[in-house]
């Protein structure tokens, strides 16, 4: 029996795997990064979009 008070799991909790290894090292090679960091925006903005995932790299670029 399942428990009343259980969370359903939410919409696009996958993770970073839902985006793919092979596109994540696309990413962390077009902007010149390493594929830990794209994995920790990700991580970090729950976003699994490329658009978005490489807008935030841009943004954190820009800070430095």
């Amino acid at each position: 029996m399942a428990r009343r008070d259980a969370k359903p799991p939410r919409a696009g909790a996958t993770g970073p795997a839902a985006v793919g290894e092979e596109e994540i090292a696309a990413i962390a090679k077009r902007h010149r990064v390493s594929p830990a960091i794209v994995r920790e925006v990700m991580r970090r903005t729950g976003a699994t979009e490329r658009a978005v995932i490489e807008r935030e790299i841009e943004k954190s670029k820009a800070r430095r």
